[in-house]
């Protein structure tokens, strides 16, 4: 056993130099430090911020979804390691004889565990490559010695109470539990006598809104490298889209092209619906074994690179070309998206490129007979002016999360954003059946410029007669076979 455990702490090295390898575009320390200090400033006087890593999600038994990092936490401080927490202070305070405003609690180095889990940067290796003032090993948190009651606020996002406790001495589970008791936490206080107490648990979202919402130059570079990824996957599948493929193979293409790019996830479960699979606005189990002839299919993918993702969406036609009817609402719907585009610009309030959009769609709709006017109850709700056809907004922030944190009054400069109207006319609806089982969505990237919007995702066409063009082309995907597999095999 000890000749083992010899071999294993002369691993640690190896181990450490292996986390320490990153991507010659990936975010440096000094990004994430900076972030740091961005959100020290809007902080209020007196105040802490606590910031808690992502949960470790169980699927089945012994066996755990691939972890992913809250954002927040990864923004602050780079971490990409599971079971942690992150103090920032407003004001400098005095801890072990030094004076310091942010202190981040990491995992221990383990040789055992990282032959198995990986390699991790322990309270060293966390100082020296994060750049965080002052590291300290999880299990040192129980007895650290930090006054919550002398803060005007401590801002923290609340508990859902879903993290599991394990056998990991210092795990997620017991660092919530320790702040709680630190904090003098309890739920009830929060939500019914929150005056009385200094935890606040909603002003720190809007902090962290007003910093994710607009980009730095850092992050603007890593968002473009996944909208071309992304867009490079919808080209390639129009090239190889032909009846009789699957649901499952097409979203294979797509991801396929993500991995050989270097994008590490999808950044959102990908979406593959073909013919009235497409009126399902969330279509995921893209389980469709034969994509039909004559059918259209809505294609909702985003690669993630690096943590940022994008999110773009594109309707092609499954046998190279559009049908009278699906290119009338296709066209409509390329109306309605190109017009939210040349609206925006930075000051413009977000609400107007969903006006622009509805308009366009709920008069356009008219003038196709699908309903008689925009007057119509059962079509169209007074109140809210929603199409039962079109029946989402058409834009959101895009970056760590699909849909990340932003401010949604006005449109700032370097903002990113998405524009994805959409007309989905499913099985059984009150117009005539010519239109049914047509779904329709349009969705790009964009950026928010001082005098207008630059369309990031335009490696993949969007007009219908150019997506027709390039569907008459050859790909490397036709012609690959597998062996066939007999039933029972």
């Amino acid at each position: 056993m000890r000749k083992i455990l010899g071999i294993l702490l002369c691993l640690l090295p190896v181990l450490a130099s292996a986390q320490q390898k990153v991507s010659p575009d990936d975010l440096n320390s000094e990004f994430h430090k900076e972030r740091r200090a961005e959100l020290r400033a809007k902080m209020p006087a007196n105040s802490v911020a606590v910031f808690f890593a992502n949960p470790i999600r169980n699927r089945a038994n012994d066996v755990y979804y691939i972890y992913h990092q809250d954002p927040n936490f990864y923004y602050l401080t780079g971490q990409k390691e599971p079971h942690g927490v992150l103090l920032i202070f407003k004001e400098e305070q005095q801890i072990n004889e030094e004076k310091l405003n942010e202190i981040l609690f990491v995992r221990g180095r383990d040789a055992l565990k990282e032959l198995y889990d990986g390699p991790r940067l322990g309270k060293d290796g966390a100082s020296e490559k994060l750049d965080v003032q002052m590291a300290f090993e999880n299990p040192d948190f129980k007895a650290f010695n930090i006054d919550f009651s002398k803060f005007d606020k401590v801002m923290f996002y609340d508990f859902q109470n879903d993290v599991r406790d394990t056998r990991e001495e210092g795990d997620l589970y017991d660092l919530i539990e320790q702040f709680k008791e630190k904090a003098g936490y309890n739920q009830g206080d929060l939500v019914i006598e929150a005056q009385k107490n200094n935890l606040d648990v909603v002003y720190l979202d809007t902090l962290m809104r007003e910093l994710r919402g607009v980009k730095t130059k850092e992050e603007l570079a890593l968002i473009a490298k996944a909208v071309d990824i992304s867009t490079i996957g919808q080209v390639e599948v129009m090239k190889a889209m032909r009846p009789g493929m699957s649901e499952a193979e097409v979203q294979g293409i797509h991801e396929f092209v993500f991995k050989k790019y270097g994008a590490e996830y999808e950044g959102y479960p990908s979406i593959v619906g073909s013919g009235n699979h497409g009126c399902t606005l969330h279509y995921i189990d893209n389980y469709k074994p034969a994509i039909e002839d004559g059918e259209l299919i809505l294609m909702d993918l985003g690669a993630e690179y690096h943590g940022y993702t994008a999110d773009v969406t594109r309707t092609i036609p499954v046998n190279g070309k559009f049908t009278k009817e699906q290119k009338l609402i296709y066209d409509l719907v390329y109306e309605a998206q190109q017009a939210a585009a040349d609206t925006c610009k930075a000051g413009i309030p977000f609400s107007v490129l969903y006006e622009t959009t509805k308009e366009i769609v709920n008069n356009g709709l008219v003038e196709l007979g699908l309903y008689e006017s925009v007057a119509d109850e059962d079509v169209i709700n007074p109140e809210t002016g929603r199409n039962r056809y079109y029946p989402h907004g058409c834009c959101h922030h895009i970056g760590l999360d699909v849909h990340d944190k932003g401010m949604y009054g006005d449109l700032e400069e370097n903002m990113t954003i998405t524009i994805e109207p959409g007309i989905y006319i499913p099985s059984g609806s009150p117009s005539d059946k010519k239109w049914w089982d047509i779904p329709v969505r349009i969705e790009d990237d964009y950026l928010i410029t001082k005098d207008g919007c630059e369309l990031m995702s335009n490696k993949a066409p969007r007009k219908s007669d150019e997506i027709e063009e390039l569907m008459k082309e050859s790909s490397i995907f036709t012609d690959y076979q597998l062996p066939e597999l007999k039933s029972g095999e």
